[in-house]
């Protein structure tokens, strides 16, 4: 579609009843206020939101530059998204399912899906020298497991579980991306968690400085055993060269990943901000390589967290 035509389309979209714009706004969304909230400020999320935040504004036309919040990751994400906090944030499906169980259907605040944008990849990173190989070798080691309002908690959480590892048996801290990735440059942690795109561009920086490994989760069964308890995970591999000396594939586990709203968004604004995604899907690329696996056919798998009714239209409207 083109820049003219998606116009068009938007304009069309809003027009059919955008509340809340001020009367003669050319721009029906003119004066919509977004504030999104992403995660750490050297990782996925928090590009990728910079850059949707850059397409909203120029094709909606909106007044005010959105908002892009640095957060913890997604467990903070949903409760800013339950307070009102945020318009949109960014969520692993883990983490919204757990704040399902405490809204009823028709609570405005609910969490409801624009897409399925992108899987996570967990990481579980050790330096290159070090001596453990499993999950279960944490036993003892230092280990950050993720900031307290992570998703990254929950999964390090049940990961640890599935080894039969609990807070006793390692020595955990809970640190963000940033400070896990300097404090295991400085050596004063033996190993940390994080789960977000591929590559993070931390881990990244990290990898540059200081040899490092990611653990395979199939060497101790710990994979296995999380799927079976939690179906929402799935397997899936970080290549050779995803990150300097990696040099062999590494099998570990997906977390989908969600772009979220409030029920109570207005279905044309809703709808608009996932026409938006897809159509400056290759801009969004240049801050994220996750980006470009979007995909309408994909972005609908956000079961058990319900599609907002305006991103079901759009959906309908690519089937034909």
């Amino acid at each position: 579609m083109g820049a003219v035509s998606r116009r068009t389309v938007l304009t069309a979209l809003a027009a059919a009843g955008a509340a809340g714009a001020l009367p003669g706004c050319a721009a029906p969304f003119a004066q919509a206020r977004l504030r999104l909230a992403t995660g750490s400020a050297r990782g996925v999320y928090y590009r990728l939101g910079s850059a949707l935040a850059r397409s909203w504004q120029a094709e909606l036309d909106l007044v005010r530059t959105p908002v892009v919040l640095n957060t913890a990751g997604s467990l903070e994400n949903v409760a800013l998204l339950a307070d009102g906090a945020a318009d949109v944030v960014f969520s692993q499906v883990d983490a919204a399912a757990e704040q399902l169980v405490g809204t009823t259907a028709d609570d405005p605040a609910a969490p409801r899906a624009l897409a399925r944008i992108y899987d996570d990849v967990l990481h579980v990173v050790v330096p290159a020298t070090s001596a453990i190989t499993t999950v279960s070798g944490l036993r003892g080691a230092r280990v950050s497991v993720g900031a307290a309002d992570s998703g990254v908690s929950v999964v390090a959480r049940r990961l640890l579980d599935a080894a039969q590892l609990g807070t006793s048996d390692v020595q955990g801290v809970q640190l963000g991306l940033d400070d896990s990735v300097d404090a295991m440059a400085a050596g004063t942690i033996d190993a940390f968690f994080w789960s977000g795109g591929l590559p993070t561009p931390a881990v990244e920086q990290l990898a540059g400085v200081l040899p490092i490994r990611l653990l395979d989760l199939t060497d101790d069964g710990v994979l296995d055993a999380v799927r079976d308890r939690y179906p929402v995970y799935a397997p899936g591999t970080v290549p050779a060269r995803g990150y300097v000396g990696i040099s062999t594939p590494v099998t570990t586990m997906l977390v989908r990943n969600l772009l979220l709203v409030a029920a109570s968004m207005p279905d044309d604004l809703a709808r608009s901000l996932v026409e938006v995604l897809f159509t400056e899907q290759e801009q969004l690329a240049q801050a994220g390589p996750a980006a470009l696996t979007i995909d309408p056919r994909a972005a609908i798998g956000t079961d058990p967290v319900l599609l907002h009714p305006g991103a079901e239209q759009f959906y309908r409207a690519e089937r034909g």
